[in-house]
């Protein structure tokens, strides 16, 4: 059987500062669990990612830092690999969009753009400070909201009411290099992007993605149904990939323009080191046989869902994606995420404090698929404790524990015999083969909730039959209780692989002696008659049971949301 291909994207975090659990759970964890499970059915996948290092945010901290532009998005960028590699989410390749070998891609971009007419000038009027010589664009400038009268809104955002601003328009501005007040207003030349002349290509294409999510479709519906809006592709800024025209002096292209790109430059990249044969456009993002799938939160659908396939289909390079599962947002008791007021989670001292497999598994139950969800500190104890605690930790611990204690020298095979056949070895298969269509879908939340289902199945199991009392009675009985339920928690170990890979693999080693790569792929694909190969030699426990998953002290929680509270 030909195996599909998927190249799987995450959003490119903005390197200019700390990533939250709101990153994590919105566009990084389900792309990682995707991957994962692509994966273990078989199929040939690519998952790239990478920092964007350009805008005008990132000069205005690095100014105020008095640190070189580049030197600043190195630091950020180490800091979100490794903080990353840390939560388990394993990118194929993870690059930069300030290095060389991406300039060079966007700049094939504008040129294939620009002679298919899809690229051209426009004059507009834009801030300009008077004593420090700068034009100011975007974050450039604050000043008070025309709308809500905020008195801090931003020159591309109004924080307090959300109003995307036209800088122009704001009262008092000033001037953020240099805090001057002495702002005029100015004509500039800028290039844009001419949405507008592919609107009708555009939505021949869209309308054959009604599989996306319904948070996605009808909403990039409503906003290109009549018309495509031009954008502006450049800015008067010292930091960025130049406009490529001779003309264009002084002007660089504008983030939101690059960024995207950096998916297929780190394609070409990640290929070139691997010194793989595979060509980055032929085999893969020009290839009608991959499907290529974009993770983001839902402030970058506008940019995935229409712009950055205007450009991959007007320019011919690439092909436009073939789902973009994009994610709502996670508050952090209710309120949003903000670095600058202090209300945040520091991701790297709960990594710490509480370890990879607790923190995966509350994020995950939090990815907002189809509404905004809320990191809450209690919910996070309840969950780690009632559901991974109880349910998995607890039930491996008890089952390895009596089993090398009362078995030494292991069990028959004879006594594995059987359960793929029976009313819970048939139920088992039925909510494995669900659990694969789920994912398929990329119902991530839905899927794990089916993977503790089965958990709770064997938790059941385990407790009608008290093997600790049929051990008293007739040890046979006991050891076919007993080699039931270890194949439910190999299929538990299997399944949890996607979402909590360090938990799994303690889970897998106790079948470490018995099972194969390719065993484990079948049994994950739903052939429960696997099975008897398995354990065709019977089982012992060969490595010392241990407690999983620690449970999360009362004290540590109102700790933390003391801490929490103090913010407010």
């Amino acid at each position: 059987m030909k195996k599909k291909k998927y190249l799987v994207t995450s959003a490119l975090p903005y390197a200019n500062g700390p990533l939250h659990f709101g990153h994590m759970a919105g566009a990084y964890l389900p792309a990682d669990i995707y991957v994962r499970h692509m994966r273990l059915s078989e199929n040939e996948v690519m998952f790239i990612c990478g920092s964007d290092e350009h805008g005008v945010s990132i000069m205005l901290n690095a100014d105020k830092q008095g640190v070189d532009y580049k030197e600043y998005v190195d630091n950020w960028s180490k800091q979100h690999s490794e903080l990353f590699k840390k939560y388990r989410i394993d990118f194929d390749y993870y690059g930069q969009t300030s290095e060389p070998y991406h300039a060079e891609e966007v700049t094939k971009w504008f040129h294939a753009l620009n002679e298919k007419g899809l690229i051209g000038t426009k004059d507009s009027r834009q801030l300009y400070c008077s004593d420090c010589k700068n034009h100011l664009p975007d974050r450039f400038v604050h000043g008070v909201c025309y709308v809500c009268k905020y008195e801090e809104a931003r020159g591309d955002e109004c924080p307090h009411c959300g109003t995307l601003i036209e800088p122009e328009k704001l009262i008092d501005p000033v001037c953020q290099i240099c805090k001057s007040k002495n702002i005029k207003e100015v004509t500039v030349t800028q290039y844009y992007l001419l949405l507008s002349k592919f609107h009708k290509e555009y939505r021949k294409w869209f309308e054959t993605n009604k599989h996306w999510r319904k948070t996605v479709w009808p909403y990039v519906d409503s906003l290109t149904k009549k018309e495509l809006v031009d954008r502006a592709i450049s800015r008067d800024l010292n930091w960025g990939i130049d406009v490529p025209l001779p003309e264009a002096k002084g002007k660089k292209l504008y983030v939101w323009f690059d960024a995207p790109i950096g998916y297929v430059s780190n394609t070409k990249e990640y290929l070139k080191g691997q010194g793989s044969s595979d060509h980055y456009l032929r085999d893969w993002w020009k290839n009608d046989d991959t499907n290529i799938v974009n993770f983001l939160g839902k402030d970058n659908i506008i940019f995935h869902c229409i712009i950055f396939p205007v450009m991959a289909m007007a320019s011919g390079i690439i092909n436009p994606p073939y789902d973009v599962p994009a994610n709502q947002y996670v508050n952090l008791a209710g309120k949003q995420f903000s670095k600058s007021s202090g209300w945040y989670v520091d991701a790297n001292s709960a990594l710490e404090r509480f370890g990879t497999d607790a923190l995966r598994y509350y994020l995950i139950s939090l990815i907002p698929e189809t509404a905004d969800t809320s990191f809450v500190w209690g919910n996070f104890q309840a969950k780690v404790n009632n559901e991974l605690a109880n349910n998995i930790g607890n039930l491996v611990n008890r089952c390895f524990k009596f089993l090398k204690k009362n078995w030494k020298d292991g069990i028959d095979a004879g006594f594995f015999q059987g359960f793929h056949e029976s009313e819970f070895g048939l139920s088992l298969k039925k909510k494995i083969v669900e659990h694969g269509i789920l994912l398929d879908q990329v119902q991530i939340r839905k899927g794990l909730d089916m993977v503790m289902s089965i958990g709770h199945d064997a938790n059941n199991y385990f407790s009608e039959m008290a093997p600790w009392a049929q051990f008293k009675e007739d040890e046979n009985t006991a050891a076919k209780t007993m080699a039931w339920t270890t194949q439910y928690i190999l299929a538990l170990g299997v399944l949890l692989s996607p979402y909590l890979p360090d938990l799994s693999g303690e889970i897998l080693s106790f079948y470490s002696d018995i099972l194969t790569r390719d065993q484990e792929v079948e049994l994950y694909r739903g052939n429960t008659e696997i099975f008897d190969k398995i354990f065709h030699k019977g089982m012992k426990v060969s490595v010392k049971p241990k407690a999983l998953v620690p449970k999360i002290d009362d004290d540590v929680i109102k700790e933390l949301e003391e801490e929490l509270a103090a913010k407010t």
